[in-house]
């Protein structure tokens, strides 16, 4: 209430009137303005919120688009990431001044380095490789006819005086035989009795219609070509021979049935391994109303044991590994998975964490905290780069293991003690944050891989290996039935065996169903075969004319990419 001070009352309880009046107003007004300021506190706090939500939205949705439309390789730009901090340079400048200043050769003692720093030859051409001997060779000889013999000068005709030869390579569709298998049947003339028939070796299905190279080239092309059986259908179709894909699938099944004993030994096999890879990917199976989630799990043994098995689930529960892992003793190499909790638990196996997924959560962050997220890709990405300086040098065991304790742990250390100070500087439910979190709490595991060369310093190696599994999911879309699943289990572990042990995979899978019966029905009821001799590397020595050469080729390809890539970096 405003008043002028010449109209104000002279009587006392009036004035005080007036001014109790003008408290009320002003104490009114306050309350007021508090509920205004409230209300925008809570709308700006809400903002806030809407605003960080709108973000991870934004992450998520960044993420889900990359997942699906972006390219895998998590590259980042060398200009953006410093592997070395500038004392540490400071210090390999002046190793290199002193070095030079010594003029140190190695002949005279001096130190050596974990690589040659020598620059790369320069790389030969692909060219083409010669086409193998053993090839049937049709000669398709080209002439000249009389009157382009003749010589333009004299009219004479021209003499031969050589050939240029050149090969090109052709294709004769594959081609089915039939195997007639007469058994012949004897009797005693004199007397005419004691007829005998001689035997009919086991077969890989009894009374059934393939023969072991058929029924090895149908598994091939389902389990290690990724063909759905109605394609394989119209493959042999083209040669003439009708054969329905539920006559395919009923071979696949008995293949299945009868090279479980081989598949149960790789996987004992495995189990006695020092180290263990494994990872899983899921894989739907028929059922009623809606397909169910399932899993296939893979393990990949040392190398000592070096095979690849799967095991097919219907969830995705930690009693699954723990199951198949009962007895090992050991390393599980494995991402961080809660399920293998369960493993570890028992104390005779030792969890190794793998750092490239650690490295993946600090990839996605790098936009929401640049700074953070290039300081610890420059940690991970000194470590591989040792990692790369380690194999080239042909380090391996013992000596790999100390190479490690001395280059590889002092980063290890550094990385440590900047993760433990600057956690406490983001916010935990971010991306940047949940890099921190994931990092911290995997640590002890992460940094394992020091104390043994054995142990590699990813999980890539099962990364890879199950992969096959999702190939062939994305062919054949489900598995029909659990007991399908545990067949297509056995299939995708014999044939990744194979191509792991660099073997052919048709001809070791054509021998072994020659084989493997004629073992199983002579053996003892109370005693298996003895089928090592069948595993894929074991076979392979006995047979190398069967060396799988492309998958050869294949590492050396990717070896000699990693390695020009490392060379690439700033050292």
């Amino acid at each position: 209430m405003s008043t002028d001070a010449f109209s104000l009352p002279n009587d006392v309880e009036q004035l005080k009137a007036i001014i109790a009046q003008d408290r009320s107003v002003m104490a009114q007004h306050q309350l007021v303005l508090a509920q205004r300021e409230a209300v925008i506190s809570s709308l700006e706090e809400s903002l806030e919120f809407k605003s960080r939500k709108l973000a991870l939205v934004e992450q998520q949705l960044a993420r889900l688009l990359r997942k699906q439309y972006g390219p895998q390789r998590e590259r980042i730009d060398p200009n953006q990431l410093t592997l070395f901090t500038a004392e540490e340079l400071g210090e390999l400048i002046r190793e290199l001044e002193q070095d030079q200043a010594d003029s140190v050769s190695l002949d005279d003692g001096g130190p050596k380095a974990l690589v040659d720093d020598a620059p790369d030859k320069k790389p030969k051409g692909h060219g083409r490789r010669p086409l193998p001997a053993e090839l049937p060779r049709e000669t398709i000889v080209h002439e000249l006819s009389d009157e382009e013999r003749a010589c333009p000068c004299c009219g004479r005709i021209r003499a031969e005086i050589g050939r240029e030869v050149s090969e090109q390579l052709d294709f004769i569709p594959a081609r089915l035989k039939v195997l007639r298998h007469e058994r012949v049947r004897y009797a005693c003339r004199d007397c005419e009795e004691h007829v005998v028939l001689a035997p009919k070796p086991p077969q890989p299905i009894e009374k059934g219609l393939p023969g072991p190279g058929l029924l090895a080239d149908v598994v091939l092309s389902k389990y290690g070509d990724y063909l759905p059986l109605y394609r394989l259908e119209d493959i042999l179709s083209r040669s003439g021979i009708l054969l329905r894909r539920s006559t395919l699938c009923d071979w696949v099944a008995a293949a299945a049935d009868l090279l479980t004993p081989l598949y149960e030994r790789l996987c004992d096999r495995v189990r006695q391994s020092q180290v263990i890879h494994t990872d899983d990917t899921g894989v739907k199976m028929l059922a009623e109303g809606q397909c169910q989630n399932c899993k296939f799990w893979t393990y990949i043994g040392d190398s000592s044991h070096p095979y690849v098995v799967y095991e097919f689930s219907l969830t995705r529960e930690g009693k699954n590994p723990s199951r198949f892992l009962a007895g090992f003793q050991g390393y599980l190499q494995a991402d961080a998975f809660s399920g293998y909790d369960q493993v570890y638990s028992r104390g005779d196996v030792t969890e190794v964490a793998c750092l490239t997924h650690c490295r993946r959560y600090w990839w996605e962050a790098r936009h929401t905290d640049v700074r953070r997220a290039h300081d610890a890709l420059g940690y991970i990405g000194r470590l591989y780069q040792l990692e790369t300086e380690f194999e080239q040098a042909g380090l391996f065991g013992a000596a790999l293991q100390a190479a490690r304790a001395e280059h590889a742990q002092p980063i290890l250390n550094q990385f440590e003690i900047w993760l433990k100070r600057e956690q406490l500087l983001v916010l935990p439910k971010s991306l940047i944050g949940q890099a921190f979190t994931y990092t911290r709490n995997q640590w002890a595991a992460l940094c394992r891989y020091v104390e043994n060369g054995l142990l590699a310093i990813d999980n890539t190696l099962a990364e890879r290996m199950v992969k096959l599994p999702a190939i062939l999911r994305k062919n054949m879309l489900f598995v029909g039935s659990e007991q399908g699943g545990h067949r297509g289990a056995i299939h995708l572990s014999l044939v990744a065996s194979a191509k792991y042990n660099e073997v052919d995979p048709w001809a070791w899978l054509n021998s072994v169903l020659r084989e493997l019966p004629i073992r199983l029905a002579n053996s003892p009821p109370d005693r298996p075969p003895d089928l090592d001799d069948l595993l894929p590397d074991q076979w392979r020595k006995a047979h190398p004319e069967h060396h799988w050469k492309i998958e050869e080729i294949r590492k050396k390809e990717r070896l000699r990419s990693k390695h020009k890539k490392a060379n690439k970096r700033p050292r």
